[in-house]
């Protein structure tokens, strides 16, 4: 049986023996030892900071996902089934791809306030054009012939739909859905950072102010090992589970 764990786990830990190598060897405040982060991690654990901010960043990741998911994968699947669709929007997508999230969030800001709404639409409108292309391509690949075979035994369009054109696009949901993580929580973190009052990101630049490089680390690799949790125990068993019938 393959532990898929075992690579990953040996990969952290030669990751955390060359920091530790490397802050020893330099003797520099500015890169503290893996136990240094640690001790402050666990303090702001203790005070009850740490899960403050980290549930106030992770509410605001899994809104602006969803929220970009829902509207990506719509138009993707649409522009991705229908020519005149994609002839259409898109130039819209180019110039959403290339628009820089600062400036997304900063006009968002500006507009809607300094409140949740406008940090979630910054967010949501920065990821939506990653997901419409990747679902339009998967919208493009799905294997026609199968269609037919639907058609031929008389399915509904709904029974069409969920068996057999929806799994099809499953490896390129899950794609759109860890490319939007890693993308969204970054982007957050600059939301965050620019107008809000709690979160990962505000934090980073309180730190930021004092160079306090060990309470940034904390904060970083505190959120990291959720993002981790969430690809270990949500993402990666329903991914397996979506594409047994593939086996």
């Amino acid at each position: 049986m393959k532990v898929w764990w075992r690579p990953r786990v040996l990969v952290l830990i030669s990751c955390v023996l060359i920091w530790q190598l490397l802050a020893w060897s330099l003797q520099s405040r500015y890169l503290p030892t893996p136990s240094a982060v640690l001790v402050t991690l666990w303090q702001q654990w203790l005070t009850g900071d740490l899960l403050y901010h980290l549930s106030a960043t992770l509410g605001r990741v899994l809104a602006s996902f969803s929220l970009a998911m829902l509207i990506g994968v719509g138009i993707g699947i649409l522009m991705g089934s229908r020519q005149r669709w994609n002839e259409w929007l898109d130039t819209l997508v180019i110039i959403g791809l290339n628009i820089p999230a600062l400036v997304t969030i900063i006009l968002c800001y500006i507009w809607l306030g300094l409140g949740e709404t406008a940090a979630i639409i910054a967010v949501a409108i920065n990821k939506i054009p990653m997901v419409i292309v990747t679902l339009r391509e998967g919208a493009r690949a799905v294997d026609k012939d199968l269609l037919q075979v639907a058609q031929v035994y008389r399915l509904s369009f709904s029974q069409s739909f969920w068996r057999v054109y929806w799994p099809q696009l499953y490896p390129y949901l899950f794609a759109a859905a860890r490319n939007g993580l890693a993308l969204i929580w970054k982007i957050v973190l600059v939301v965050e950072l620019l107008g809000r009052s709690n979160g990962v990101g505000f934090q980073l630049g309180n730190y930021f102010h004092y160079f306090d490089i060990k309470g940034i680390l904390a904060y970083t690799f505190a959120f990291v090992a959720l993002i981790l949790l969430l690809e270990t125990l949500v993402l990666r068993p329903l991914e397996q589970r979506l594409n047994r019938w593939r086996e």
